[in-house]
């Protein structure tokens, strides 16, 4: 069933300690809806249609049945995250891992896509690429 309607996306994220996690994500760019955060959780913005909720362990654990994933043996998910050229790709990268990431994978080079990757502080994988835009038809 295809849709053509407009979706926000909210991903939730597990969070060993907020304050560093909003502070990490901060000095990548990111700002934080203060309307919806308290001690528990906080709303990233990463668009006007896209958000992630980084949200303590205990109060993560309120929304699933399950338990959470153990991110240093485990990948819970890729987050991809566009940027506007290969030198944006390097510098979100890069000031990760200066804040406390670590690399995930190697830079991977397509000629029209361009990427790399990060893991967050809590083990989050996130991936930033570039891809051409004239390679878009």
């Amino acid at each position: 069933m295809a849709t053509t309607r407009s979706r926000k996306i909210f991903v939730n994220l597990p969070v060993k300690d907020l304050k560093r996690s909003i502070e990490f994500f901060t000095k990548l760019g990111f700002a934080f809806n203060t309307q919806m955060t308290d001690e528990n959780a906080t709303c990233m913005i990463v668009s006007e249609e896209a958000f992630v909720m980084l949200l303590t362990e205990p109060r993560f654990k309120d929304f699933t049945k399950n338990q959470l994933c153990d991110t240093r043996v485990n990948t819970e998910g890729l987050f991809a995250l566009s940027c506007s050229s290969r030198a944006e790709v390097d510098e979100l990268v890069n000031t990760a891992i200066a804040a406390g990431g670590k690399q995930a994978m190697d830079k991977q080079d397509h000629g029209f896509m361009y990427g790399w990757s990060f893991y967050d502080l809590d083990g989050h994988h996130w991936e930033a690429f570039w891809m051409d835009p004239a390679a878009i038809k």
